[in-house]
């Protein structure tokens, strides 16, 4: 293929610049120092003023003004602060022929900046003291204690106003190690309802955990408790490492997600003009992540949560290896572009130019555009195999992480494989598109075997008529940061005016004199051995694709609206729609994960909240029970509910217990210890993995109650069943009058059917729904 790389040489040395002028060597080497100048003064003032949050930069200036008013006048009140600045000015030693004005000012400053140094670190101290409270979350909103009245007015008053992205990081407490005893009893309990017809192995099970808390138990507790005196969190940097970097399981299905944009609208039916808007503004939303102007996330407007997973949502891949994989990320400065493939043809595409500013999305609508005939043309010379590299991504990480030793190591392939890893995302203009969501949303999932980069952290699809979706890497960030981020791009094309009325991008303002490059093609060096490769690797995508069935619905009968009038959590409803649903649809009850996060403290990420309980038993066999009152059933499903929420607010507060026994798992291995009891608390599978999305995260996003924007709303994203026996289930409750559902299985096992569930999930709503209605009119005719 040497001829074929010829061909691109030119573009690599921007031969085909467009408004390029004739420049001196100094004045590109000045400019280049000017722009690290910039860069490395944004990121100090950032460093400073997070260093210092929530004390403000001006308590300093006006420190030093104060006391220097206090020495001008020096009035008797203010005897004993003045007394201070004096005494600081004798011991600075001025010289004696400075004006008194000046003597004063000088220790003026030096006292002042004493007094701003303790005064922020008693704010900063202050706050994480008052951000360790957590009985705000126990309290109804509407109808708090005065005590926890009194703690967020405090949070407010230290915390002030606007906290930037990274700025309240160092104020957030630290997660603590749950007690042992209190990990055991509370794992003991959760699997209970699965020992009921095997009450032996349950003494059994008991009998083992009371010898792990004799023997090594204690001992591995010590361990978590040393590690939390130093690390940021004593268990995510483990999380990250063996669960995500050192699973070996192909990434599509298993490990990756997607998000879908809007469930009905569509702002237009260009697919490039969509995919010019979208990167443009998701490369403002990267400017200002990287520049730290996105606001804190906070829940009530006052508690900020742990913004540390932004860092690598660009720019950033999984790097295959034998034995564990490597998460790597480039800066600003070595990131600029997209790769955007099209028809198997990957081009590199400039998305800020020499002077860093973001390139328009009219010209990025005419690159696009261009890419797509060019693509057309490329592509009918280019082989089957070199049109199906991103297949590669779709092996099991030894594999992939031996083809890439071998046949991507150097030469051409490594200097496209180099520009794909270096991306800011990787974007696939596809040629095909799916009116219905659950065939839209399997291939957002999956994709064609060899559309999707699955290592990078983000890639965006879009599709002919104008829909797009996204489909993510795991392991650098949770489904909640990524989806912040696209709801700027989304909220903005419904409240703002992105397309012309057929359909193409509105012009944005040009900021001065560009210097814009043509799209560049990779060019890839396919021998015979790497085809093989490739081909077995799509023959294995297409495989796993074949056998994975998804079904995503938007429930419209009724919304949160209905569920607040049953005054239990939203989330606790759903749940326990799901549990009745699986006993429904496979006549026992199994292990159910839900994730919650722990991002109220520093570095948080997940936590597990295990829905199945004795009290969510007890409700799912009363709904069969036709001896059981309809009182007696919406008792014990509120009480299941009561129970399910405690169990959530619990785990957001680290009182859970699964990062506790996983952490405590990996710290036995790591003393050399081979603990039956910890592999049979964690070996047992998740039959049903569930997760609720976040609705809107935006503070100033109008209210998705509203009926105009009932066709706007987005149905959120999916993932792939964790077992392969099980359901993966995610839902989406967008306001007071709909709910979105998404449901995947595997088509392998016999006795599950995502379309099944998904219909018998409907008829568990409707049958909840029931019993809350005969409530209410029995209660009209009492009156």
């Amino acid at each position: 293929m040497a001829e074929a790389r010829s061909a691109v040489t030119e573009p690599r040395v921007h031969e085909i610049e467009e408004g390029k002028d004739n420049t001196s060597e100094f004045y590109l080497a000045f400019r280049q120092w000017r722009r690290s100048l910039v860069r490395r003064f944004y990121r100090t003032r950032n460093l400073i003023q997070n260093g210092l949050w929530p004390t403000k930069i001006w308590n300093l200036g006006g420190t030093v003004i104060l006391l220097t008013g206090m020495c001008h006048v020096d009035s008797q009140i203010t005897k004993p602060i003045t007394d201070v600045v004096h005494w600081t000015e004798i011991h600075l030693h001025i010289p004696k022929g400075f004006p008194k004005d000046v003597k004063s000012f000088l220790a003026s400053t030096v006292v002042g900046f004493g007094f701003f140094i303790v005064l922020y670190h008693v704010r900063r101290y202050a706050l994480r003291l008052l951000l360790s409270y957590r009985g705000w979350m126990y309290e109804p909103p509407k109808s708090q204690s005065y005590t926890t009245l009194m703690w967020g007015l405090l949070v407010k008053v230290i915390s002030g106003s606007h906290p930037t992205l990274y700025s309240c990081q160092q104020s957030l407490p630290r997660m603590p190690v749950p007690p042992l005893k209190t990990t055991i009893r509370d794992l003991l309990l959760s699997l209970k309802p699965l020992y009921e017809d095997k009450p032996e192995e349950f003494i059994q099970l008991e009998k083992e955990a009371e010898e792990f808390q004799k023997t090594i138990g204690p001992k591995l507790q010590r361990v978590l408790v040393l590690k939390s005196w130093w690390a940021a969190n004593w268990v995510s940097d483990w999380w990250e490492k063996y669960i995500y970097l050192m699973g070996r399981s192909p990434l599509p299905i298993n490990s990756n997600y997607y998000v879908m944009d809007q469930s009905y609208w569509k702002p237009t039916n260009r697919q490039t003009s969509r995919a010019a808007s979208c990167v443009y503004q998701l490369m403002l939303v990267k400017q200002k992540t990287d520049r730290e102007q996105v606001e804190a996330l906070t829940i009530r407007n006052t508690i900020p949560v742990c913004m540390a997973q932004y860092e690598r949502v660009f720019s950033t891949t999984r790097v295959p290896g034998e034995d564990i994989d490597e998460l790597v990320h480039y800066n600003s400065s070595e990131s600029k572009h997209i790769v955007v493939l099209h028809k198997g043809v990957m081009y590199k595409v400039d998305v800020f130019d020499c002077h860093g500013k973001i390139i328009p999305p009219q010209i990025l609508e005419k690159q696009f555009n261009w890419i797509v005939v060019n693509a057309s043309f490329q592509q009918e010379a280019l082989s089957e195999m070199c049109k199906s590299i991103p297949a590669l991504t779709c092996l099991d990480r030894t594999t992939a992480a031996r083809v890439r030793q071998k046949h991507f190591k150097e030469g051409i392939n490594k200097e496209s494989l180099d520009i794909v890893e270096r991306s800011i995302i990787f974007i696939s203009l596809e040629t095909t598109c799916y009116e219905d969501m659950s065939e839209r949303a399997k291939f957002l999932l999956h994709g064609d075997g060899k559309n999707i980069w699955f290592e990078k952290s983000i890639n965006l699809l879009f599709f002919t008529d104008g829909r797009v979706g996204l489909n993510c890497e795991h392991s650098y960030a949770d489904a909640p940061v990524v989806a912040h981020l696209q709801e700027f791009s989304m909220l903005g094309e419904v409240t703002d005016v992105y397309f012309t009325p057929d359909g193409y991008v509105v012009h944005a303002e040009v900021p001065g004199k560009l210097i814009v490059t043509k799209p560049e093609r990779l060019v890839w060096d396919v021998q015979e051995e790497l085809a093989s490769s490739i081909k077995s690797a799509l023959d294995l995508a297409k495989k796993n694709n074949a056998d994975l069935e998804l079904c995503v619905r938007d429930h419209s009968e009724y919304g949160k609206g209905f569920i607040k009038q049953c005054k239990v959590s939203p989330d606790a409803f759903i749940q326990m729609a799901l549990q009745l649903t699986y006993y429904k649809n496979a006549g026992k009850f199994c292990l159910t994960y839900e994730a919650s996060m722990t991002r109220l403290y520093l570095q948080g990420r997940t936590e597990t909240v295990r829905t199945l309980s004795t009290d969510t038993v007890e409700f799912v066999r009363a709904m069969y029970n036709k001896s059981v009152s309809r009182e007696g059933k919406i008792a014990l499903f509120r009480k299941a509910c009561e129970k399910h929420q405690r169990k959530y607010k619990d785990a957001m507060n680290g009182k859970a217990f699964d990062r506790h026994l996983f952490a405590l798992f990996v710290a036995s291995r790591g003393l050399g210890y081979d603990c039956e009891f910890l592999k049979k608390a964690l070996m047992m599978p998740w039959t049903l993995s569930t997760s609720q999305q976040p609705q809107t995260q935006i503070s100033w996003a109008p209210d998705c109650s509203l009926p105009q924007y009932s066709n706007m709303l987005s149905p959120g994203g999916g993932f792939g069943p964790v077992s392969d026996n099980g359901y993966g289930v995610s839902y989406m409750l967008p306001g007071n009058n709909k709910f979105f559902f998404h449901v995947s299985s595997k088509k392998c096992c016999d006795g599950t059917s995502a379309t099944r569930f998904m219909d018998q999930l409907f008829e568990s709503l409707q049958e909840i729904k029931t019993l809350f209605e005969e409530e209410e009119m029995e209660q009209k005719k009492d009156m």
